[in-house]
């Protein structure tokens, strides 16, 4: 079974897709567009599919012609609400929607794996399931697919993300905390209102809202182990109306990072605390609205083990690099809650074509060349994976 051969036939196949689905992006869980043409796409090619998660998530099946274990491959589909600004032939035709994020990259690396695994499937072990997720972005995509039984006899998932940080030729993988959680929350605070030449009178819900923003800060500082990377940040504060009345409510906005699963249970707790009784301090009620959006992205260590042999293998022997955790999120994390599983940052950044932008920017480019080695990795990862 030799990858890079199968794979070599497609290289044209591969650019063409990614320039198909960049010039027609489409926002989380509105894919429909996308999801249709994947669908045709495996047809073409006699790979079974059926929908799973949200209106347009696809889960594809290849059976290989061997017993072995189930894994399965995660591609996610949507763009984000970003104005295009790179001026390339195949920008974005619809304004103000662009694939910032390099999901487009991820559909069409799958899809050609899957091209590649089919061709070389008699020689294959168990089962590989290509999950086509929507909705990344908003964090519902993932558990979407789950629910409807995406991992239902899966053994481990492999997922992988362009990364403009890393180098076109290389790929980051490393065992442990990759990616950080992403939570959300609001603070709405009343006080009493009144008139500004009286504060005597009233309860000032500005100055509540300013002393949570400061005491939050400590939770990090004083009650977070220094090892363990922690941020919170108010991103947004509302209050008052004119400016001769004393503020009656107030409304904080903001996220919380960290990597630990310890930290998913704690942080709750500890916000609550602060948010409780510093408003009390002042008279004030506040009440906290916590939402969990992402768990931190944690790569099981045998999986991991897996990916870095078959990157060696399939793309070269220096390929693999480490990098600092990310304090970004990422859905794929609710995957690897389930069963084993790692990510990999493939490599695109490349300063002779361009490719300098970070994820999200409107001038966000790819190294295309460097696209192969997700297709590579991605079968190699499902061969060596299911075959162990």
């Amino acid at each position: 079974m030799n990858l890079k051969e199968a794979a070599a036939k497609y290289g044209d196949y591969l650019i063409e897709m990614r320039r198909c689905f960049h010039a027609h992006p489409e926002v989380s869980g509105k894919e429909y567009e996308t999801s249709k043409r994947i669908k045709a796409e495996l047809d073409k090619f006699g790979i079974a599919w059926r929908p799973c998660g949200l209106e347009t998530g696809i889960l594809a099946t290849i059976q290989g012609g061997k017993p072995g274990k189930t894994i399965l491959l995660r591609g996610d589909m949507d763009a984000l609400t970003v104005q295009e600004e790179t001026e390339l032939p195949y920008a974005s035709e619809t304004s103000g929607v662009m694939h910032a994020c390099g999901h487009d990259c991820h559909i069409s690396t799958l899809l050609t794996a899957a091209r590649v695994l089919n061709d070389v499937k008699a020689d294959l072990c168990g089962t590989v399931r290509l999950a086509f997720q929507p909705a990344e972005e908003t964090a519902q995509g993932a558990k979407s697919m789950i629910e409807n039984g995406a991992l239902d006899g899966v053994d481990g998932c492999f997922g992988i993300h362009v990364w403009s940080n890393v180098p076109a030729g290389q790929v980051a993988l490393a065992p442990g905390p990759r990616m950080a959680a992403a939570d959300q929350f609001s603070i709405d605070i009343k006080g009493k209102g009144g008139h500004a030449s009286a504060p005597h009178q009233c309860v000032d819900a500005a100055v509540v809202a300013s002393s949570i923003v400061t005491n939050l800060q400590s939770i990090v500082s004083r009650e977070v182990d220094p090892g363990d990377p922690a941020v919170l940040t108010v991103g947004r504060i509302e209050a008052g109306t004119r400016w001769n009345v004393v503020a009656e409510y107030g409304r904080l906005e903001g996220t919380t990072r960290y990597f630990s699963r310890d930290l998913y249970q704690r942080f709750p707790e500890m916000m609550e605390r602060v948010v409780t009784q510093t408003a009390q301090t002042f008279r004030a009620e506040a009440k906290l609205n916590y939402d969990r959006i992402v768990p931190p992205t944690i790569n099981d260590d045998q999986m991991t083990e897996v990916a870095i042999g078959a990157a060696r293998k399939a793309i070269s022997a220096d390929a693999v690099i480490a990098i600092d955790r990310i304090t970004g999120g990422e859905d794929f994390a609710y995957f690897m809650e389930k069963v084993p599983g790692a990510i990999a940052l493939m490599g695109v950044g490349n300063e002779s074509c361009g490719a300098v932008w970070p994820q999200h920017s409107g001038k966000y480019r790819v190294d295309e060349s460097a696209l192969i080695n997700s297709v590579l990795l991605y079968a190699q990862v499902a061969a060596d994976f299911n075959a162990g």
